[in-house]
């Protein structure tokens, strides 16, 4: 980015923009090949499904060209496009790894040259998966989640542990996955007509009842602590039953799961038709549940967002 005659972060052009990227270091020459492949040059806050869907594609039709990929991407939305392609880039045998910035390239003190130089070299190691990485961390793309908006170490890993970390060398969890040569299998096509809802006390029934009414597909609800959520709510899920619309549950707290048995009116909801979101963040839940409803019906949906495709769920129950 750059800044307009009016103060304000604007994208830049094209070619600018490319050659901004490839002056932040030229030294990276010596840690590995790099080819450029143009896909867009949006604020990440215009991102939509259908990027994360070219993407997938041209790391699908390059594949087998490259030894590992990396994406610049704004903070933003980040978390939502590592999640998305984590399940769009199934049985992924390479390093796909995302990273961005707080402060643009062409600042002096701008972290993106370290974010950048970063993520090449976390591309080029014996590791397998989609992977975010900023300031210290390495996260697993379907568990990061932007909790910052103007920290350096902008993004968290929700309910697991760091994929590794970025110290005077690179340290990697002993469970992060190897490399191998498995066949790629690209599940590209998320469902847009998917709407999500932050619960509050007094929150009208009404509001989710309407909604059914307009032609939604999927629901999530963030409901208060181990997934709980008021009784009023209880005819607005056997309504969503009735026709069909899946409903997720999640928690509004970032660390902890949905425990929905626990307490009467988390099973109320469970039996009324509601399917918990266990441990995953919500920007997983949210691209899971676009992605699931791509992929089965209504009876499907439950089976699809309780299956873990890249450690995003843990549906025994973790330690926390």
């Amino acid at each position: 980015m750059t800044e307009s005659a009016k103060g304000a972060l604007v994208v830049n052009e094209k070619d600018k923009a490319i050659q901004s990227l490839l002056n932040l270091e030229p030294n990276l020459k010596t840690i590995a090949d790099l080819d450029v492949h143009y896909i867009d040059n949006i604020d990440s806050s215009n991102m939509k499904p259908e990027h994360w869907d070219k993407m997938a594609s041209v790391i699908a039709e390059k594949y087998d060209s490259y030894d590992g990929f990396v994406i610049t991407h704004g903070t933003d939305t980040m978390s939502y496009t590592s999640s998305a392609l984590s399940y769009a880039l199934g049985n992924l045998g390479k390093p796909v790894v995302l990273t961005g910035s707080q402060i643009p390239g062409n600042k002096i003190e701008t972290d993106a040259r370290r974010n950048f130089v970063n993520a090449v070299r976390v591309a080029t190691l014996d590791l397998s998966g989609v992977f975010l990485v900023f300031d210290e961390e390495i996260i697993l793309g379907s568990r990061a989640s932007k909790v910052s908006e103007s920290k350096l170490d902008a993004f968290e890993t929700v309910n697991w542990d760091l994929a590794g970390e970025i110290r005077i060398d690179i340290r990697l969890s002993p469970d992060s996955k190897k490399r191998h040569s498995g066949k790629l299998n690209l599940q590209t096509g998320f469902e847009t007509n998917v709407v999500a809802l932050y619960l509050y006390p007094g929150m009208p029934k009404q509001v989710i009842e309407n909604i059914l009414d307009n032609g939604i597909k999927g629901l999530v609800l963030s409901a208060y602590g181990s997934g709980n959520l008021s009784y009023e709510y209880l005819g607005a899920l056997k309504k969503a039953k009735d026709k069909k619309i899946a409903v997720v549950v999640d928690t509004q707290c970032l660390q902890g799961a949905t425990l929905m048995h626990v307490y009467d009116v988390g099973k109320s909801a469970l039996d009324a038709g509601a399917i918990q979101g266990y441990d995953m963040s919500f920007e997983s839940v949210v691209t899971k549940l676009m992605w699931a409803l791509k992929r089965a019906p209504y009876e499907g949906i439950e089976k699809i967002m309780h299956t873990n495709y890249t450690g995003e769920i843990n549906t025994e129950g973790v330690i926390y």
